[in-house]
C-alpha cells in the first residue's frame, strides 16, 4: 500500500474524528500486509467462513499438504473431487464452493488478474456471482487483497462491536447508525475499519 496515501489516510482520520484520533494513537502505526495471491486469498476466506481463525487455518494447512508438492491453484483444486476435500475436513458446502471458484477462474468465467482495474462496486459483483461468495468476503478482498482504502464493511461483527465500543452505544450498531459513525471517516474506511478491528485487542 501506497505509504503517502497511508499517511493522508491517517491525517484525516486524526482530524476528523476524535474517537479515531485516539485509537490511532493507542494503537500505532498502520500494518495491513496485503495477500498478493489473489485466487489463495479467495480460498482462504470461503474456509474460514463460521469457524475458528485456528480451525480455517489448521483446515488451509491440510490441503496444501494434499495437494503438495504442486500449490492450492485453480488447477489443482479444480482436479480433486468432494470426496478428497472432506478428507481433509473441508465441509460438504464449502468442497461445492471451492470447486465452483475453481472452474470459475481455470474456465476465465472469473478473471482474478483484472479486479484491480474494476470499482469497488464491479468487484463485488465478479465475486458474489461464485458460490459461497457474498458482500462480506467481497469486501474483504477488496481491503486485504486490492488494498482498497474506502471500504466499509458495516455488516462486519468485529467492526459493529468496536463500534459500540469505542463509540459508547448501548447495543450494537444497525447499518444506519454504522455509516453515520463512518461517514468522517470516508475516504479511507478500510482504514478506520482495520483500528477498529486493532482496537478489539486491547478489551
Amino acid at each position: 500500500m501506497d505509504k503517502e496515501r497511508i499517511g493522508q489516510a491517517l491525517q484525516h482520520l486524526r482530524r476528523s474524528d476524535p474517537v479515531m484520533r485516539n485509537l490511532i494513537q493507542r494503537a500505532g502505526p498502520f500494518r495491513l500486509k496485503l495477500r498478493r495471491n489473489r485466487f489463495h486469498a479467495l480460498v482462504s476466506s470461503i474456509l474460514s467462513q463460521q469457524i475458528s481463525g485456528k480451525a480455517a487455518a489448521s483446515i488451509r494447512a491440510r490441503l496444501e499438504e494434499y495437494v503438495a508438492p504442486e500449490r492450492i491453484s485453480p488447477e489443482t483444486l479444480g482436479r480433486l473431487t468432494p470426496k478428497q476435500l472432506r478428507g481433509v475436513g473441508v465441509s460438504p458446502q464449502k468442497a461445492s464452493y471451492l470447486l465452483d471458484l475453481a472452474e470459475r477462474v481455470e474456465s476465465g468465467g472469473l478473471r482474478l488478474h483484472r479486479l484491480a482495474r474494476m470499482t469497488d462496486e464491479e468487484v463485488i459483483e465478479a465475486l458474489i456471482r461464485v458460490k459461497g461468495i457474498g458482500v462480506w468476503t467481497a469486501q474483504m478482498f477488496l481491503i486485504f487483497s486490492l488494498g482498497r482504502l474506502d471500504v466499509f464493511p458495516h455488516d462486519d461483527l468485529g467492526v459493529r462491536v468496536a463500534i459500540r465500543n469505542l463509540y459508547g452505544l448501548d447495543d450494537l450498531p444497525d447499518k444506519e447508525t454504522s455509516h453515520r459513525i463512518a461517514m468522517p471517516w470516508r475516504p479511507y474506511a478500510s482504514v478506520a475499519s482495520w483500528y477498529c478491528w486493532r482496537s478489539l485487542e486491547f478489551d
